[in-house]
């Protein structure tokens, strides 16, 4: 007991003898994202505190191994507040006099690197004091999406979804009915403050314009959604009017192939036949000319012979007369001649 009385009059000696403290207790502070975290430290001084004032901000980050930072640092009747990148440009003093008793500061544009634990140190000698205040970083609900999971028909099973594409948790979530006067069905109720409704059996008086609202600690969000609960379509018809247009489709493709392929046969066998007259066919001869050359030969050969002879060498002559010169062109034989010659 008396080591105890001692003790705690020994803490009074140090309490009174430290003239300087800090004014302002200790706390949490929680902000959103982006926003501006006021940090207060409020302090006063004796009369006996008579050396130059140093006010010093620390941070210890949320990740433990990481070693506690100076942020900003007023010494000398100068501010340094350029030692501490991740904070740079967004840590400042919010008095414009730090001696008047007020080392508060303003961190801008929150991020959620800046949750930790920040401690104010303010020395005046021989007085000294120091103040922890914890600051949390949340983000609020944005970006919610409502949709339909699911066939709105008569009779058939869905769901209605919420989903915020961030916040900080815990979330809290609020469906509301906007249209028609109608009421909610009774089993949709447990499930009014859940990210997901489950639709049984639809029925057509589930129709309407809902909302759901999103909400945290720092802010809340809030999605609309149509419900219209229609009867079943006829999906035999419309599978087959899918299949039939498939095969019309797949049968066109197939005639404009084939009518290409076969253009492109045409056009290349023509070009191998046009190919084939101009370099390996070489052109015929003049039929006319080559008969009347050899009757000519022979008539004259003709005329150098008895009449006694003639009848059988003009025969063994004209039998040797080339067929297809005469086939192909009897009006070139000059007849007349052999008869004046009997």
């Amino acid at each position: 007991m008396a080591l105890l009385l001692r003790f705690v009059l020994l803490c009074g000696v140090a309490d009174f003898t430290r003239s300087l403290s800090i004014t302002t207790p200790e706390q949490m502070i929680e902000k959103a994202k982006g926003e501006t975290a006021y940090l207060p430290c409020k302090f006063t001084l004796g009369p006996e505190d008579q050396g130059p004032l140093d006010i010093e901000w620390l941070l210890s980050p949320a990740d433990n191994q990481k070693v506690d930072q100076v942020i900003i640092l007023y010494s000398g009747d100068k501010i340094y507040d350029d030692y501490y990148q991740d904070l740079k440009g967004r840590v400042h003093f919010t008095s414009t006099d730090l001696k008047s008793g007020d080392a508060s500061i303003n961190v801008t544009n929150l991020q959620l690197s800046d949750i930790g634990t920040y401690q104010c140190k303010v020395k005046k000698a021989p007085g000294v004091g120091n103040k922890k205040i914890q600051l949390t970083v949340l983000v609020k609900p944005s970006g919610i999406r409502c949709y339909i999971d699911g066939s709105e028909e008569i009779g058939s099973d869905f769901k209605l979804k919420c989903e915020p594409k961030e916040g900080s948790l815990p979330l809290r979530y609020e469906w509301q009915k906007l249209s028609n006067s109608q009421k909610l069905p009774t089993s949709w109720l447990p499930e009014m403050t859940s990210p997901v409704i489950s639709v049984k059996n639809a029925t057509t008086e589930y129709s309407g314009t809902y909302s759901c609202t999103v909400k945290n600690r720092v802010g809340s969000d809030q999605c609309l959604l149509r419900l219209d609960v229609v009867p079943p379509s006829n999906r035999a018809g419309t599978i087959a009017g899918a299949v039939i247009g498939t095969l019309l489709a797949l049968v066109l493709i197939g005639l404009i192939i084939f009518c290409c392929h076969k253009k492109r046969r045409e056009e290349k066998y023509e070009k191998e036949v046009h190919h084939d007259i101009r370099e390996d066919v070489p052109p015929p001869k003049s039929r006319t000319s080559t008969a009347r050359s050899y009757l000519g030969s022979n008539h004259s050969s003709l005329g150098s012979m008895s009449p006694s002879n003639m009848e059988g060498y003009s025969k063994t002559q004209y039998n040797q007369v080339p067929s297809e010169d005469f086939e192909r062109d009897p009006q070139s034989v000059t007849l007349p001649t052999a008869k004046s010659v009997v």
